[in-house]
Order: C-alpha cells, then sequence, then structure tokens
C-alpha cells in the first residue's frame, strides 16, 4: 500500500482525501468535489473551442 503522507507520491492528495472520507465519514462530500472536478475539466477542455457557446446555454 502507498503512504498517502509521501510527498514523491502523485496520487498523495486524492488518497489523503479518501481517507479523510473515511476516517471524518464525511461522505456529503465526495458529490460536491466530484461535481466541482467535472465543471473545472469542462470549462478546461471546451475553452476557446466552438463548443463554447453551448456550454453556456447549458448554465
Amino acid at each position: 500500500m502507498t503512504n498517502p503522507t509521501d510527498p514523491n507520491n502523485k496520487l498523495s492528495m486524492i488518497l489523503e482525501f479518501w481517507d479523510f472520507l473515511k476516517t471524518r465519514k464525511k461522505w456529503w462530500l465526495a458529490p460536491i468535489v466530484i461535481i466541482m472536478l467535472l465543471m473545472g475539466s469542462l470549462i478546461l477542455l471546451t475553452e476557446g473551442s466552438a463548443v463554447a457557446p453551448f456550454i453556456y446555454t447549458l448554465f
């Protein structure tokens, strides 16, 4: 098993967040974080593209 506190581990932030959710029983945070990550990736992927006007109609 990887050590979540190892600074050289690229997945350390994700593993630390997962450990936080398991330990503190804060499962209500998971959907919020997932939605925020999806929205951020949508913004990054569609920035400056021809799809941008269609994204604005969704919101």
